[in-house]
């Protein structure tokens, strides 16, 4: 009979042949899952230790040499910290600092209460031939290796790779794993959370000013472990050479559907398939990138157990630019996120995303873009759900990103300005001369193409369609703004004079009776500052995305939509460095009292969507910080995987989710708008049931609840 150790002898051989090439899925012959307890705290969490990856169903000899392949061991229970000392090796583990994994498993379906994962045998074993098992309700069992023949379980591997953080990220050759997708092995690597997978190209570098297309691949084996270049923006960052996405997961199958398909074989069974969710930057149109680390996705992967993209695209005039010469149309940038989506939907499944499960998600610009993409015949029917967060509109420089010009005003307004200023008037071919020019001389200019534009092909309407004249949306929708969203777009006043300081900023005199300037600080220029962000938020947010939501509801061009408004925020630690966006700092708050005043502005959402305040190695300012981000976190990924931003509660009650959990239970779940009712979820903490608000003041502006009826 053979004893584990021999069992490991064995099998050196096939250890050595794999250790000559990245271990993958395919050459394990298993699927990968990395299963954690992520509270969101980081380093600092006492759940930090619980991550464990679960091989699909083997022989105890192939579990061995499995865990072995991606240079980890069998997860042993001895290892785990219990309260209580057990007193046999079948007692209940009931402290297992991975129960939470394993009763999720439970939840998912891919295992019962009496399901049995391969662990390691116990060090203190009397008899060398006793293997040893963990059950899904947490009972550790003996088995004897004689009893093992032909026995196929899942296994229960180590996970030691360490946490990446936005100042530390290990690619060591150790924790590195290959995909093979697009016709290319795609070298990436694990942390603690995730797979990860950065700088995979989607799409050759096009000629300037043509649309880009699908990459096919290079029949090569490809290091995917560092970000690509980001898109050329400014006087010297980035490159033409830029479309690339990055990719985090928590699940990659050994036999994905798509490689299968293209391959001619039999595909894996797609209900593992995770949700996806693809991120699209902001930044105006004119610069930002999908590798920010404000954006990584490994918090979104591991406790939201969604698969996270995030993509580059064109930027200012070389994304954007339009002439008036029948061929320059534009939205070269928006062209970039269909080509995206085109790749995600050929080859995510190859890291364990469903195609058909696509939500696209962004934020101020990146929200512009997926108003976009749901007025674009290109991109409907490619993405299930949508979440433009703090989309701009309305009055201002708000206008364009939600108001498309056409061509001919385009280029009247940038187009020939560029042209001018790069000496490209007389020209026999103007986009021609502009294609000779160094892409930063381009950018350089005082004149920068940024708006999307009516091209015909990517947008042909001067607006998104609310009239329903397109039948029901093919995808369901969230979205909504910051509080005072436009605080941190408007410059903070050096005099107390209302009408000068308006017109300083492009602004008229409002209202006095439905904008009043607030008493309540000695301090009149913060007094006239907290008035105009509310101002010039209903002016290029509030109202206009109340509005789009309205006309929508009623033409039944959605039969619901979950409107929200961010009461809380943790504002970006290098924009826009206004104390007002901050919590005031207090004796008993060092790092600021999120219950004192403070602007709740643009970008003060995004660590907590992405769940990485810990990960930016930024401080919880009080007891509310983290259950407040986890709750946020969870709603989007609830929204990902079911439409719905309320988690179903077996999700939550099997991951150990107490905070989203009790939050909810406490203070209701989440309304949505719909005909007749506009609701709106106030996210604070606690949060709270409202409805659309301004009303008066949107009116007064120009910009009623009617205004796209």
């Amino acid at each position: 009979m053979m004893v584990p150790w021999l069992y490991q002898r064995a099998v050196v051989a096939l250890l050595v042949h794999v250790a000559l090439a990245t271990p993958s899925p395919a050459s394990i012959h298993a699927d990968l899952t990395i299963l954690m307890n992520n509270d969101l705290q980081g380093t600092k969490s006492p759940y930090i230790d619980s991550a464990v990856i679960l091989l699909s169903s083997s022989s105890y000899q192939d579990a061995i040499a499995g865990c072995k392949a991606i240079g980890e061991q069998l997860w042993s229970p001895d290892d785990v910290d219990n309260s209580e000392k057990k007193t046999s090796a079948t007692s209940p583990a009931l402290t297992l600092s991975i129960q939470s994994s394993l009763n999720y498993l439970v939840y998912r379906g891919q295992a019962d209460q009496n399901s049995r994962f391969w662990v390691a045998p116990s060090i203190d074993s009397s008899s060398s031939g006793t293997l040893r098992t963990v059950s899904a309700s947490g009972h550790v069992s003996e088995v004897h290796s004689s009893s093992a023949n032909g026995l196929t379980l899942a296994t229960l591997c180590t996970q030691s790779a360490p946490l990446t953080t936005s100042s530390n990220t290990s690619t060591a050759e150790r924790w590195q794993v290959s995909v093979h997708s697009n016709n290319e092995d795609l070298v990436g690597f694990r942390d603690r959370t995730s797979f990860r997978f950065y700088g995979i190209r989607y799409a050759e570098q096009p000629e300037r000013f043509t649309y880009s297309t699908p990459y096919l691949g290079s029949q090569q084996t490809v290091s995917a472990t560092a970000f690509g270049s980001e898109c050329a923006q400014g006087t010297d960052t980035g490159s033409e050479d830029c479309l690339f996405l990055n990719i985090w997961t928590p699940y990659l199958p050994h036999n994905s559907s798509s490689e299968a398909t293209k391959q001619g074989g039999e595909a894996h069974d797609s209900s593992n398939l995770r949700p996806v969710m693809v991120w699209i930057h902001g930044g105006g149109f004119l610069s930002g990138t999908g590798s920010d680390n404000t954006f990584d996705g490994g918090s979104l992967a591991s406790r939201g157990d969604v698969v996270c993209v995030t993509i580059n695209y064109r930027l200012s005039t070389l994304g954007f630019l339009a002439l008036a010469d029948g061929s320059t149309n534009g939205n070269y940038g928006i062209a970039d996120q269909v080509t995206a989506l085109d790749w995600i939907i050929a080859n995510i499944a190859d890291f364990g995303g469903d195609a058909s499960r696509i939500t696209i998600f962004g934020q101020s610009a990146g929200a512009g873009s997926i108003r976009a993409l749901m007025a674009s015949p290109q991109a409907l029917g490619k993405f299930a759900g949508a979440i433009p967060q703090s989309n701009l509109g309305g009055l201002g420089y708000g206008t364009s990103y939600s108001e498309y010009y056409t061509i001919a005003e385009d280029a009247e307004l940038f187009g020939d300005a560029i042209v001018a200023e790069a000496n490209c008037t007389n020209a026999t071919s103007q986009v021609d001369c502009l294609r000779q020019l160094p892409p930063f001389t381009l950018l350089s200019l005082p004149t920068a193409a940024d708006s999307i534009v009516q091209d015909g092909t990517y947008i042909s309407t001067g607006h998104l369609a609310l009239n329903g004249s397109t039948g029901v949306a093919p995808y369901k929708l969230l979205m909504g703004t910051m509080r005072e969203d436009n605080a941190a777009l408007i410059s903070y006043p050096a005099t107390s004079n209302e009408t000068a300081y308006l017109q300083g900023i492009g602004w008229p005199t409002p209202p006095a009776d439905l904008f009043p300037i607030p008493t309540t600080s000695s301090n009149q220029t913060l007094n006239l500052f907290e008035m105009t962000a509310r101002y010039t938020t209903d002016g290029v947010f509030r109202c206009i995305d109340e509005a789009t939501v309205l006309a929508g509801l009623n033409s039944g061009l959605w039969n619901d939509v979950y409107y929200y408004e961010m009461e809380r925020s943790y504002q970006l630690s290098d924009w826009p460095n206004y104390d007002v966006c901050q919590p005031p700092i207090t004796a008993t708050h060092p790092y600021g009292d999120p219950r004192e005043p403070y602007l709740r502005c643009h970008s003060g959402d995004l660590y907590e969507v992405f769940g990485n305040i810990a990960f930016q190695g930024l401080p919880f300012r009080d007891a509310v910080d983290l259950p407040f981000e986890q709750m946020v976190l969870d709603s989007w990924t609830a929204f990902a995987r079911t439409y719905d931003p309320n988690p179903d509660e077996g999700f939550l009650t099997a991951r150990g989710y107490t905070n989203t959990s009790a939050i909810l239970k406490a203070h209701g779940k989440w309304e949505p708008a719909t005909k007749g009712k506009l609701a709106l979820r106030a996210l604070a903490w606690p949060p709270y049931q409202g409805v659309f608000r301004e009303r008066e003041q949107c009116d007064a502006i120009g910009l009623p609840l009617t205004y796209y009826e």
